[in-house]
């Protein structure tokens, strides 16, 4: 059975560096056998690829792409707090916000970008509970932004 990170090799993606925090947090918390991330943003080399509204600035289909580099993203934070995404027992929950533009409702289409690279890079582990939730704003304007809870080994 192929690793996670094997998976990711397979998928032709590499985690990137952990995203330094763009306020007073930590990127991931352990506690017992959860991993908790912050909310992690769409960054690629320390940059945002796109700003802006979904529905405005940015379509649906470049949003669902850059909830999956915020899955990326937020990958590498676990990965940074446990050493080795083999002892991920399960993504618990995946929360998505998507800064939408007014009468935006396409925000589950959006964050299943997140939720589709979990479940490739951890089958059936990825499977987990999700909200997906349209806000006026994020950080930086980034278009969107997913946290995760996983429970792990």
């Amino acid at each position: 059975m192929n690793t996670p990170e094997e998976r990711l090799k397979q998928l032709g993606l590499e985690l990137p560096e952990v995203a330094k925090p763009v306020a007073a947090y930590v990127p991931a918390v352990r506690t017992g056998n959860h991993v908790y991330t912050s909310g992690q943003l769409p960054f690629v080399d320390g940059r945002l690829p796109k700003t802006g509204k979904v529905g405005a600035e940015v379509t649906a289909e470049e949003a669902k792409e850059l909830a999956q580099q915020c899955a990326l993203n937020a990958i590498a934070a676990v990965k940074a707090e446990i050493g080795d995404l083999s002892a991920v027992r399960r993504v618990v929950k995946v929360v998505g916000f998507v800064a939408s533009a007014p009468g935006f409702t396409g925000q589950p289409a959006v964050v299943n970008g997140a939720s589709e690279l979990l479940g490739k890079v951890f089958g059936d582990a990825g499977s987990h509970a999700r909200s997906a939730v349209g806000v006026a704003a994020l950080p930086l304007d980034a278009p969107v932004e997913v946290e995760m809870i996983v429970e792990v080994a």
